[in-house]
């Protein structure tokens, strides 16, 4: 039976086995680096564009704008000053706000941040444009000492419905470690100031699907009852023997917030307000307020993270450029050992055009293999790195990849191997067949 080109080819690669398999995991690997690079670049810019959800404005004490929305959006640290609920609420009644929510930071649970806020955040901040919250149990904090999970929060916790809980004062490291979260005792002698507020029990009532944004993993509960902790600290101070802290025993020196968010008024069916920008300028004349407009500040981030992004891909393409490399070696290498068998198909009639071709396209070969491993090792990669994202982070990625972009680096991954095949297929091309015809030996 006649003996094709492609079964020409095909005997070749099966022929040598292991370096067929080992070139085409190299394509492979790099395919999919560059693969699950480009996913989790475009999903991880999607997944910090969703943090700050609808608000137009955030309302702080912090050093910078981006501070700020690191502290009161990313939950990087409490934010460290605060502003009185007499100068919220001035500039509350002074705006056409859509909403103006005040938000508390400074306690946490197991290391989880607590936002205490009111229940507008549930019912007029979005955690994403046109996305209201869900539940996934219970409902919304009504009153005191009761709390929301976040998902992320309840998943890492284990809280449930009905469960009950003690607030820690501070950043709750400390507390994190009498866990065993794996910190070790002299980095938790920092955190000293942490202290769990047993005088008040706080209880579950709500549990939030998942949002994929970084208030899936704070706990949520009514701004009253924080104030009433920090109080009670306050009167103990003054006077151990004091009674337990409520409502009523409040100053205006209790009432803090650390932030706040913004929304100015709009037209129905429009995102953005006409007037937002004379709001914001406005709010900037204060020199005691910061005011950080969150989607752009969101945009600044990840132009500086574009800077490591594009480090990371470049080196994704470097590795893909060296798997070429290691086609043309594979292929030169088994050139030297293929002579004869080159000299043979000469004098059956193939031409030296024909020998050029044969060995482009078993280059090519091992890119077809290469990539569709590629593709494979990527789909997998970028779940891996997905689970990983929400695990560690609470962000929610969807690592898959336009059908184009997956086109485009499978194809290049082909060309450079069919590139890499020039060079051993000169080596094919000029190969003398007399001196390679001689008997072995």
């Amino acid at each position: 039976m006649a003996m094709t080109d492609f079964s020409i080819v095909c005997r070749s690669l099966t022929s040598r086995v292991f370096s067929t398999v080992t070139t085409a995991v190299t394509v492979g690997v790099a395919v999919a680096l560059l693969l699950v690079l480009l996913a989790m670049r475009d999903a991880g810019s999607k997944a910090f564009e969703r943090g700050p959800g609808n608000m137009d404005l955030l309302l702080s004490r912090d050093s910078s704008p981006l501070t700020s929305v690191l502290n009161n959006v990313f939950y990087a640290n409490p934010p460290p000053r605060y502003l009185t609920m007499a100068e919220f609420d001035a500039i509350a009644e002074r705006y056409p706000f859509a909403y103006a929510i005040p938000n508390q930071q400074g306690d946490s649970y197991r290391g989880l941040s607590v936002l205490a806020t009111t229940g507008e955040f549930f019912t007029a901040f979005e955690p994403e444009f046109g996305r209201a919250w869900k539940f996934a149990q219970g409902k919304a904090f009504e009153k005191e000492f009761e709390v929301v999970v976040g998902a992320r929060a309840a998943k890492q916790t284990g809280l449930r419905v009905g469960d009950e809980i003690f607030l820690t004062h501070g950043t709750g490291r400390s507390a994190a470690l009498a866990q065993g979260s794996g910190m070790s005792e002299a980095s938790a002698v920092k955190y000293v100031e942490a202290h769990v507020h047993k005088e008040f029990t706080f209880k579950i009532v709500g549990v939030l699907e998942p949002s994929g944004g970084p208030h899936d993993r704070v706990l949520f509960v009514n701004l009253d009852s924080s104030w009433i902790l920090h109080a009670h600290d306050r009167r103990l101070a003054e006077d151990p023997k004091a009674s337990l802290t409520t409502l009523a025993d409040l100053k205006d020196e209790d009432r803090k917030i650390t932030g706040a968010y913004l929304k100015v008024m709009t037209r129905p069916g429009s995102n953005v307000s006409a007037a937002l920008q004379d709001v914001y300028t406005r709010l900037r004349m204060d020199p005691t307020l910061m005011v950080a407009q969150p989607s752009e500040e969101v945009k600044k981030l990840l132009r500086i993270v574009g800077n490591v992004d594009q480090i990371l891909l470049a080196m994704a393409v470097v590795v893909l450029v060296s798997s070429g490399i290691a086609i043309m070696v594979a292929m030169y290498n088994s050139m030297e050992q293929r002579r004869r068998q080159i000299a043979v198909l000469r004098v059956l009639g193939c031409s030296r055009g024909r020998l050029f071709g044969l060995v482009v396209t078993e280059s090519a070969m091992l890119g077809v293999i290469g990539a569709a491993l590629g593709v494979g090792l990527g789909v997998l990669g970028g779940e891996v790195a997905s689970s990983v994202m929400r695990e560690r982070l609470g962000l929610v990625i969807d690592p898959t990849l336009p059908l184009v972009w997956v086109l485009v680096v499978a194809l290049g991954a082909i060309a450079l191997a069919s590139l890499a095949g020039i060079v051993p297929a000169v080596m094919a091309y000029r190969t003398p067949v007399a001196k390679n015809l001689r008997p072995l030996g």
